[in-house]
């Protein structure tokens, strides 16, 4: 039964966004935003507790909830793009997106060593590995089945295209190894919390936070390149991705210790990231649950 309603909502959904002109379709998601916001107290704490956490008292109230308002705005766009994405050409593809130091993967590509693409739930997030694949070829990725059957398969179709390739969270270091040995780059989401045995401590926004070692784990193994890459918009139809720096892992250092600095820096590089423009990160998820959870708890 929520099966279905699942796939009639998003079906309605789809429907808006296929008949209805942008000017007005933009209209429609600011005001969804806005309904679901004033509805979903659960997910406005989360979001008022990470940014209370991030931030501190450098941002005031106000500012804090218009970022928690843009949040809502920027999910329901991406679920707009989503739709526009299904089955969509390389020539459109390229048209909506532009790449900035695209040299960075050329490069990277002409050394022959394998690449790991690193990431967060930052911008249009589902549109960045779409666009990266269909410039630079072949991309393996880690995904968890939706509870929904119908709504995965919806998914799936889609993070599928340009020959991308999605494993299984559970036990997805073999498949990412197996991707890699078989010539394909990886891209991975690494800004999400993480189980005590799963994850490392690392300073994020100068608080304790568990982030997954996977991309250093598989770079150190394998002599990869971790390069970060961000996607971003100013009008949600247009977007650009930015290469950065690959973040070397030390081939040299002892194991965990090379471990530990990678993670870092893969941190670091997120924050950086999100500082610069906070509203298109995804605040609705527990990021420092690890540490915090307490904080989390409270005013449900």
């Amino acid at each position: 039964m929520r099966d279905r309603l699942y796939l009639l909502l998003f079906n309605i959904f789809r429907s808006i966004v296929k008949l209805t002109p942008r000017r007005i379709e933009s209209l429609f998601i600011k005001g969804l935003a806005r309904l679901v916001y004033l509805l979903d107290s659960k997910h406005r704490h989360i979001a008022r507790v990470n940014l209370d956490l991030a931030f501190g008292e450098e941002i005031d109230d106000r500012q804090k909830r218009e970022i928690i308002k843009k949040t809502y705005e920027n999910l329901l766009y991406n679920l707009a793009d989503f739709v526009r994405n299904q089955g969509i050409s390389e020539d459109e593809l390229f048209k909506k997106v532009r790449f900035e130091n695209e040299e960075i993967v050329e490069e990277a590509k002409q050394s022959g060593r394998p690449i790991i693409f690193i990431t967060a739930h930052y911008g249009n997030w589902e549109l960045l590995p779409l666009a990266t694949a269909a410039r630079f070829g072949p991309l393996t990725g880690v995904g968890r089945p939706l509870d929904s059957k119908a709504m995965d398969e919806i998914l799936r179709k889609n993070r599928e295209q340009f020959d991308i390739e999605m494993v299984p969270k559970k036990g997805a270091m073999r498949g990412l190894i197996r991707a890699i040995q078989s010539g394909r780059s990886v891209g991975l989401l690494v800004d999400q919390n993480t189980a005590e045995n799963e994850g490392i401590l690392i300073d994020f926004f100068g608080k304790e936070a568990r982030h997954t070692p996977a991309a250093a784990i598989l770079a150190k193994r394998s002599n990869a390149l971790i390069i970060p890459a961000f996607i971003t918009t100013e009008d949600h139809r247009s977007y650009t991705i930015t290469f950065y720096p690959p973040l070397q892992i030390d081939q040299e250092m002892q194991k965990e210790e090379a471990i530990d600095k990678n993670v870092q820096a893969q941190a670091k590089i997120t924050e950086e990231i999100i500082r610069k423009k906070p509203e298109e990160w995804f605040w609705l998820h527990q990021r420092w649950k690890n540490r915090y959870e307490h904080l989390y708890r409270r005013g449900r």
